[in-house]
């Protein structure tokens, strides 16, 4: 399976950068962009001013992206965190809890779809999210309908080897990697199903820092979303903006031995993207350059 850890040897990360920070450039001038700045690859939010996925001719359309991946040398991730791709009106709705059966029959294709683009486009992920619970829907009815929708989405992604990383999201009710095991478990721990990582998150709720958050998923590590943010705030704030140590998350993933690209999330920022692109590359070698000087700290364990 493409998206596997693979075993670690001192190679660099595979940075990448998010579309969805790029919303202000066209497809094919974000991918030109990243590859002269020296990105490995692109984390690619399906939406409709790139890729549109309920778009007419997704197919031919998909081919040429995939050209122009190949003649960038540019890696990809496929994203489905679009806002209102679905729907115009509500931000990142329907959802897989959505208690009308047909809207989350919507988010289900919306992933389906979001698979066939993957592998047409060799891509070494696919990312999804649970969505907020609804009024009304009591926690025990969310998860059975999230493992539902999951469950069906699974099956196309184990088909085409693109494993499906599901991202725990601040404030959904998979919110954090607690849920992502509960998830896990409930659906028999399937090949097919890994974990989206934002970092950012990590340092906004998890209870350990994001180094051991790496280091405690690395076997289920699919895709790694990065940038900056503070604690107990879930915003997404250009790297050295916040408060992560990155050196040490890093070292973390290059001890993992995760060979997926590590994607820089600035959705809010793109107006600023072809610069922050550049800076978050230059700050993201350098923090690895001083990972690699220090090493894992005193009495730490290498998580493989």
């Amino acid at each position: 399976m493409s998206g596997s850890p693979l075993p670690a040897g001192g190679l660099p990360l595979r940075l990448a950068y998010g579309t969805n920070g790029l919303t202000d450039l066209r497809l094919d001038d974000a991918l030109a962009l990243l590859a002269d700045l020296g990105y490995d690859g692109v984390s690619l939010t399906l939406d409709h001013m790139h890729l549109d996925p309920l778009g007419p001719g997704l197919a031919a359309r998909t081919s040429r992206v995939a050209a122009a991946l190949a003649r960038h040398g540019l890696s990809v991730t496929v994203e489905t965190g679009a806002r209102y791709v679905l729907d115009p009106r509500r931000k990142h709705h329907p959802t897989l809890l959505d208690p009308d059966p047909q809207a989350r029959a919507a988010r289900t294709t919306l992933l389906l779809t979001a698979v066939r683009v993957a592998a047409d486009l060799g891509a070494h992920a696919v990312h999804c999210f649970s969505g907020t619970l609804p009024p009304g829907t009591g926690p025990g009815a969310g998860w059975q309908r999230l493992g539902d929708g999951i469950g069906r989405v699974l099956t196309a992604a184990d088909a085409t080897g693109v494993p499906l990383a599901v991202e725990p999201e601040p404030g959904h009710l998979l919110a954090d990697l607690a849920g992502f095991h509960r998830l896990r478990t409930a659906l028999g721990s399937p090949p097919a199903l890994g974990l989206t990582l934002d970092i950012g998150h990590c340092q906004c709720l998890e209870p350990e820092p994001p180094a051991q958050c790496v280091a405690d998923s690395a076997p289920w590590l699919r895709h790694v979303q990065i940038e900056d943010m503070r604690r107990g705030v879930h915003e997404h704030l250009p790297l050295g903006e916040g408060e992560i140590d990155f050196p040490p998350v890093l070292a973390a993933l290059r001890e993992s031995g995760y060979r997926g690209l590590v994607g820089v999330e600035l959705p809010r920022d793109s107006h600023a993207g072809p610069r922050l692109a550049a800076e978050s590359l230059e700050f993201l070698r350098a923090a690895e350059r001083r990972a690699a000087k220090t090493g894992p700290r005193p009495g730490e364990e290498h998580p493989c």
